[in-house]
C-alpha cells in the first residue's frame, strides 16, 4: 500500500475509531512507516495512554564522533510520544506536536543491544495534551527523556 492509500485509510478509520483502536489495528498488522523502516525501530506494545518502541541503534545510525546520532533517539521518543497521545484520541479528533524536548543522558553505541522507549500522557485536554518518555537499555541505564505538548483539533 503506498503513502496516498494509506493515508485515505487512515482519514476514513478516524471518523470511527478512537485512536486506541487505530494504533491497535496498526499493531495487529500495519506496515510500518518509513521512518521506522529507515531506522529500523517498531511499535513494541501499545494501551490507552502508552506506548512502547524497541529498536537496535547499529553502526547505520553513526554520527562523525562515533556515536548513535541524537536524532535517533530523539525519533524514538518523538515517535512513542506522539503515539501515547494518539492512544487517547476521540474518534475524528486529530493531534501535532507543538514542542519537543529532549535530555541526552549518556552516550548510545552500536552493539550495546536493543534499546526500550516507554512514553505516557500525562494529560489530555481539550485543546492540548502532554507526554512524558524514557529511553532505556538493556543494561537498564536511561539513555535520554523526552516530553511533548501537543494540539488537539
Amino acid at each position: 500500500m503506498n503513502a496516498l492509500s494509506r493515508k485515505k485509510e487512515l482519514e476514513e478509520s478516524r471518523k470511527e475509531m478512537t485512536g486506541l483502536q487505530q494504533m491497535q489495528a496498526f499493531i495487529d498488522g500495519g506496515t510500518p512507516p518509513p521512518i521506522a523502516q529507515t531506522l529500523e525501530f517498531d511499535l513494541f506494545e501499545i494501551s490507552f495512554g502508552k506506548a512502547v518502541f524497541t529498536g537496535i541503534p547499529s553502526e547505520k545510525h553513526l554520527n562523525p564522533l562515533g556515536t548513535v546520532h541524537g536524532g535517533y533517539a530523539a525519533t524514538l521518543l518523538d515517535s512513542a510520544l506522539g503515539c501515547s497521545i494518539h492512544t487517547v484520541l476521540e474518534p475524528g479528533e486529530r493531534y501535532t506536536t507543538v514542542d519537543l524536548n529532549i535530555k541526552y543522558l549518556r552516550a548510545m553505541f552500536p552493539g550495546m543491544g536493543k534499546v526500550t522507549v516507554t512514553a505516557e500522557v500525562v494529560h489530555k485536554g481539550r485543546k492540548i495534551a502532554t507526554a512524558e518518555g524514557r529511553l532505556v537499555g538493556e543494561d537498564g541505564k536511561v539513555y535520554a527523556t523526552g516530553n511533548t505538548t501537543c494540539v488537539i483539533y
